[in-house]
């Protein structure tokens, strides 16, 4: 996105110094590029980038909601009539199971991280549950339906998914001409084709904008790999396969006979999907990711089920589970503080050396004020009083979004600490400093063996201007003052460069990672 931004790269072939990202597409770094380019100048670039995927979160609980609610919407998924009245309104009820939908879209596990993240998957779940909520009101509103679905249909292609969106809209066409439900025969065959035309519209975009890659190989040969693969489902789409389960059991005639329902099947149609494709990529995780909105429809569709009991136990757990953890938190952060308790002072010392714990009162206030929240939600769902359908929901979702709260204002300073390149930079920096004061300023880089990630942190933190050994010629190598080779291919340093021209500092290691270290080098007189 930098690269873009600043015109380093091409366009439609987006590249750091030569190497192409490890998720290639293309609208996810076009929309952080532009967001850096009309950013005020008081903005960072690295905030920048944030705000269009903090959009697209919200733009996938949204669209999940309304996807939901239609489905609810179906006379199949509505509740059996009263025998004197008094059931819920239809659209009561169906407002009722998608908030139950958006509840369980937030409690499940897999979302918490890589929803935070500036990534094109979080990309493509924004434009996958688009087309979920384009198919699942296609009865409703058709006008309002396509437009949904071409933009997240055009959006995964363009996203790194060409050839998903086009099984997603030939799959989806087929489950239109099949619902015999929902609509008419005619009106069925029509919503059919359009899904039909744009899948050649998608197909056709992707081969004008050269983004088909095959990336689908068997990746599971052994017991051992499939285990690893239901294992992070499992944790992966908690607490939402639970209660789908439950749904598909409780819903089973609904779902396995001859006419069926969509608000079954349509779900069960992108989790089928989606799953098989996890088996068949190697960041299982990531693509797993876009199954979440289909998960939580099935999920909200087994609350009125539920029975007291099992909905006490999930009330139990939860509430054990993350007030465990925020417990967990706050004793750490108050340990980094004071140094008491000292275990946990003195196994953040270790795991971290050369971190210094900082007091933000804004921090503070809004971890106080999360927790507060938080045990004022427990109180009122144990309280004795008639309660929304999505009740089972309130806690799960609340401890997710309690914990992940405690995690970015208490644990924020150690999380930047852990996962940013940033303190890196300022120790090399500061070593450059003691070598050679006077080249430091607007210095040149050259770099061997460094991955896209290191070399953007010493472009963006220190203002570096890198180069790469391999992609420059004699003459520019030597402008360069500093070169920073990865420790494992110091051994074939002499057969990119004179060895006799430079001199070795000392080797640098990553502060929060034993195994990323980096050797520094001097020219004296570039």
């Amino acid at each position: 996105m930098l690269a873009l931004a600043e015109g380093a790269s091409d366009w439609f072939n987006p590249n750091v110094w030569g190497q192409a990202p490890e998720l290639d597409a293309l609208l996810p770094y076009w929309l952080g590029a532009w967001a850096i380019q009309i950013a005020p100048e008081w903005m960072s670039a690295g905030l920048a980038a944030r705000i269009p995927f903090a959009i697209l979160l919200g733009i996938t609980l949204t669209t999940t909601w309304h996807g939901v609610y239609y489905l609810a919407l179906s006379p199949q998924a509505q509740p059996v009539p009263f025998a004197f009245g008094g059931e819920a309104k239809p659209k009561d009820y169906a407002r009722t199971i998608a908030d139950g939908a958006v509840l369980a879209l937030i409690a499940c596990l897999g979302l918490t991280l890589l929803s935070h993240e500036a990534s094109p998957i979080l990309t493509q779940l924004g434009f996958v549950s688009c087309a979920f909520y384009g198919v699942a009101a296609l009865p409703y509103h058709p006008r309002y339906s396509l437009s949904a679905l071409c933009i997240g249909l055009i959006g995964l292609c363009l996203s790194g998914a060409p050839s998903f969106a086009v099984l997603m809209a030939l799959g989806s066409g087929l489950l239109c001409l099949l619902d015999k439900r929902s609509t008419t025969v005619e009106t069925a065959r029509q919503h059919a084709l359009l899904l039909l035309a744009i899948s050649a519209v998608v197909a056709m975009i992707a081969t004008l904008t050269d983004v088909w890659h095959w990336r689908l190989l068997p990746q599971l040969s052994n017991w051992q790999e499939w285990r690893s693969l239901f294992r992070l489902m499992s944790w992966f789409t908690w607490p939402a396969w639970p209660l789908a389960a439950w749904t598909l059991w409780r819903w089973r005639h609904q779902w396995t006979s001859v006419h069926w329902s969509r608000h079954l099947v349509l779900p069960m149609w992108f989790i089928g999907l989606i799953v098989a494709t996890a088996l068949l990529t190697r960041s299982s995780d990531q693509t797993l990711l876009l199954s979440l909105p289909a998960f939580a429809s099935l999920a909200a569709f087994a609350l009125p089920t539920l029975r007291r009991s099992v909905a006490a136990l999930i009330d139990w757990f939860t509430l054990l589970f993350f007030s465990g953890c925020s417990i967990v938190i706050w004793v750490i952060w108050i340990a980094m503080q004071t140094g008491w308790p000292t275990q946990p002072a003195a196994n953040v010392a270790r795991l971290f050396p050369g971190f210094q714990p900082s007091f933000g009162w804004l921090a503070f206030l809004i971890a106080i004020t999360g927790t507060i929240a938080w045990i004022w939600l427990v109180k009122w769902r144990t309280s004795k009083h008639r309660h929304a359908l999505w009740k089972s929901l309130v806690l799960p979702a609340g401890g997710t979004a309690l914990c992940w709260l405690l995690l970015l204002t208490l644990w924020l300073p150690l999380v930047n600490f852990a996962r940013s390149y940033k303190p890196w930079v300022q120790q090399i920096e500061e070593i450059m400093v003691k070598q050679d004061a006077s080249q430091i300023k607007e210095a040149c880089l050259l770099t061997y063996g460094l991955d896209m990630g290191q070399m953007t942190a010493f472009h963006y933190h220190g203002g570096f201007q890198v180069k790469v050994v391999e992609m420059s010629t004699l003459e520019q190598q030597r402008k360069c003052t500093w070169l920073l080779v990865d420790n494992d291919l110091r051994p074939d340093l002499g057969d990119v460069v004179d060895l006799r021209e430079w001199s070795r500092v000392r080797t640098i290691r990553r502060p929060s990672d034993n195994n990323e270290d980096v050797t520094l080098y001097y020219r004296r007189h570039p």
